[in-house]
């Protein structure tokens, strides 16, 4: 463990992206890296030293977030191209394709139980999937502009989205509605966040400002002003004590939210940071931005195993449950005026081992219709395959395919071993992909008319309240 009186350091960092970084997200187990890019591609890259870097060639346009499933078997991915991709992180390649967004896709998010992803589109809906029957579930509709990010609450019965009509919604999953609303006059915010213990969020402005509302009593709590351009990111350490933002101004800056100001300012990216994130343990954190460069970072803060975190965060997920002593309650008024100076580090990119640093990149070619259920087109899995199923969740699974013999098969993707397959008569697997193109065309006319329901219903909303309005005029007038 780090001495409490080290500053973090740039460890390494990673070339194979041609564009820049637009999201970033660890492995559950800490040693893969996955990130997406306006190339495009994603790239699962392994801290193993010499070992080979993975690219993944699927989607057609810019790749907005990328994310790992919470037991790693899955990656999800949003893209420009409107759709919602899973892959699996191994160098077969197979994916699924979800196509029911109407517009691009600007994020994904897991579950904690990796039963749900919940997607955000410029369409101006939430959709959240099933993961284990790979089905479109529902959509939340209540913005009026794009959708920017939306993310589960640790316990999963909350979902919070934000959007470019500047405001912050927070929807309930159990009756599908908007419970509560955040709105500012200034900007909006690009991306927003549930702390570790779900009982506030934490929101990155697009007019540079950090803010950290309680959901309980519906606070803002802190206000932070240290960027000096668009905050498009913000990760959460996991004891919930730290918060790191990535900004337009080049920049990573870390607060302490206990104490409540910037402890750490961070340069190493040429141009703006797009993405940064810890990693499950928080003992690492990396960022990627314009300059195509993922950087790993190594941290000073307190480590704890997962497990314990998960235990103690699980234990306070409850609105009724009194303010704990780690929740965040300012003991000073906060203005961030510099009056405590911050440390700021330039690491100039003065990085050990440059060799691992640009490994050999593989690409990974998926093979996938376009369908809502996982269909590899000419090949079929081996019998092991067929019991636990390649989407399947690992916390659904029979005992001989247990979660276990998922992490060896992500934890090295070099050492896979490979797999017995048998083909399908080509006049079959013809019919079926005809079948799931269909079947996707009459998915996303159903979000169509999804979308029109609700739009008719606002206008007739707005015909009774001035009809309503009229009658009380002639009322008065009478």
């Amino acid at each position: 463990m780090a001495s409490a009186t080290e500053d973090p350091v740039l460890e390494r960092y990673f070339k194979g992206h041609k564009a820049a970084i637009t999201s970033v997200d660890f492995s559950p187990n800490g040693k893969q890296l996955a990130t997406a890019s306006w190339d495009t591609f994603l790239m699962v890259w392994s801290f193993k030293p010499q070992a080979r870097a993975y690219r993944y060639v699927g989607h057609k346009d810019v790749v907005t977030s990328v994310q790992f499933s919470p037991h790693g078997n899955l990656l999800a991915s949003a893209s420009r191209d409107r759709t919602v991709r899973l892959w699996i992180p191994d160098k077969k390649g197979k994916s699924s394709e979800f196509r029911a967004h109407t517009a691009p896709v600007r994020s994904v998010d897991f579950s904690a139980d990796g039963q749900l992803l919940a997607t955000a589109s410029e369409d101006k809906s939430i959709k959240v999937w099933n993961m284990f029957r790979q089905r479109f579930l529902y959509s939340l509709y209540r913005h009026t502009h794009w959708v920017r990010c939306a993310k589960f609450s640790p316990d999963g019965r909350l979902i919070v989205s934000c959007s470019e009509d500047k405001t912050i919604k927070i929807w309930d999953t159990t009756n599908k509605q908007c419970v509560n609303n955040f709105s500012d006059s200034v900007g909006f915010a690009n991306f927003v966040d549930f702390n570790p213990n779900g009982t506030y969020i934490a929101s990155a402005g697009s007019d540079h400002t950090v803010k950290i509302w309680d959901i309980r009593v519906n606070k803002l709590l802190q206000h932070y002003q240290v960027h000096s351009g668009g905050v498009n990111c913000i990760s959460f350490h996991p004891s919930g004590n730290y918060l790191i933002t990535a900004a337009s101004d080049g920049t990573l800056k870390i607060l302490d939210l206990l104490e409540g100001r910037l402890i750490y300012t961070l340069q190493g990216h040429t141009g703006p940071v797009f993405t940064v994130s810890f990693s499950k343990g928080g003992e690492l954190f990396t960022s990627g931005g314009a300059d195509a460069q993922v950087l790993l970072w190594k941290t000073n803060f307190d480590e704890l195993p997962c497990k314990t975190l998960n235990k103690r965060n699980l234990k306070r997920l409850h609105f009724d449950s009194p303010p704990h002593l780690l929740d965040i309650y300012p003991r000073t008024p906060h203005p961030h005026e510099g009056k405590i100076e911050t440390v700021e580090i330039n690491p100039k990119l003065e990085v050990i081992d440059l060799q691992s640093s640009t490994p050999p990149v593989v690409d990974i070619f998926s093979f996938t219709s376009t369908t809502t259920t996982e269909n590899n087109g000419r090949m079929m899995p081996d019998k092991s395959e067929e019991i636990c199923g390649y989407f399947l969740n690992p916390s659904l699974m029979s005992p001989e395919c247990s979660p276990k013999t998922m992490t060896k098969k992500t934890e090295d993707m070099s050492d896979l071993p490979s797999e017995s397959q048998r083909s399908i008569p080509l006049a079959v697997t013809d019919a079926l992909e005809h079948i799931m193109e269909q079947l996707s065309v009459l998915t996303q006319t159903v979000s169509i008319l999804e979308q029109r329901l609700t739009l008719t219903e606002d206008k007739l909303k707005d015909c009774l309240e001035n009809q309503q309005k009229l009658f009380n005029v002639i009322q008065q007038k009478s």
